[in-house]
């Protein structure tokens, strides 16, 4: 567990000041991943170091923009559990430091910094504790949890179901909602579309035919008109390139599918693999290895390659 609120609260505020201009460039997130690790050094004996439990969570806000409404909630909580001075201060000069950071910084940037600077200079940390939402309204920084977007509500099937939350931040609402099907559904064909395009990029690339013979598997196996199977396919493959932990998605796939429909879900990936053409040895070793890890019989793996192979 993080030592002190503030890490994480702090860490946040970073993030979300970074994600001003709407983009994040994979060397920002790296540059921004130091600099929130150098912070923790700052707080004297580590107090401030971050628990790999605590980087897990703060994938979710590299994942995507952070928008106004919620970056104001981050900064509310932020100013909410600073107790001391010193911490001010600290949150302050981790937005120097961001801003000072080897990066182009766009006026957008700019004028977050500028705001998040104002919001916490105008806290007085040592009485913040003690006076609680009225003070925090007298300062302009909203209740603490009383609004603003919260993606942390949706932290369990980010870290459990990647797949499943990427199709939420492309729809903007539940998937079950967006892909016109019952919740359990959803999170079948996302964890099916998570495990066919990790037997897409076997070769390291997903080529059309892949991507095709993924969105006819969704489309026949759930009943997706080719729009929405097209969404959840591009999620997936997106999410394959270095995302994707296929232990957890195969766990998650067989405790919620019956035996009939992983042995179903057996020629789709079979004909995933089939798609740009013969069957290759890494591709089968893969498929081996995935149907283990769905609780299904090595014979289950052969019968199904026989089928491909039209034997």
């Amino acid at each position: 567990m993080t030592k002190q609120p503030i890490a994480m609260a702090l860490a946040k505020v970073v993030i979300a000041a970074a994600w001003a201009d709407g983009h994040l460039a994979n060397e920002e997130v790296n540059s921004l991943k130091n600099l929130l690790a150098e912070l923790g050094q700052t707080g004297g004996h580590g107090e401030m170091a971050l628990t790999m439990e605590d980087w897990a969570e703060l994938d979710i806000y590299l994942y995507s923009p952070v928008g106004t409404a919620e970056r104001r909630r981050l900064v509310a909580e932020l100013a909410a559990v600073m107790e001391t001075p010193e911490e001010r201060n600290m949150a302050l000069r981790a937005l120097d430091r961001l801003m000072a950071a080897d990066r182009v910084h766009t006026e957008e940037e700019r004028k977050v910094a500028e705001e998040v600077r104002a919001a916490l200079s105008r806290a007085d940390a040592g009485l913040l504790s003690g006076l609680g939402a009225l003070l925090r309204r007298s300062i302009g920084l909203p209740p603490r949890g009383a609004h603003g977007p919260n993606r942390e509500e949706f932290l369990e099937e980010f870290l459990h179901n990647r797949v499943y939350y990427a199709v939420r931040v492309r729809l903007g609402k539940s998937p079950a909602e967006g892909l016109g099907v019952p919740a359990i559904e959803a999170r079948k064909l996302a964890l099916a579309g998570g495990i066919m395009a990790t037997v897409a990029r076997v070769n390291d690339r997903v080529d059309d035919v892949e991507r095709e013979k993924m969105v006819q598997a969704l489309m026949q196996g759930w009943e997706l008109d080719r729009t929405r199977a097209e969404i959840v396919a591009e999620a997936a493959i997106t999410e394959s390139d270095g995302n994707l932990d296929t232990y957890i998605l195969t766990y998650e796939f067989s405790q919620i599918t019956s035996v009939e429909e992983r042995l179903r879900f057996l020629d789709a990936l079979f004909a995933v693999a089939a798609a740009d053409g013969p069957i290759t040895s890494e591709e089968s070793a893969e498929i081996s290895r995935l149907t283990t890890s769905i609780r299904l019989e090595s014979r289950n793996f052969a019968e199904a390659k026989r089928r491909a192979l039209g034997e």
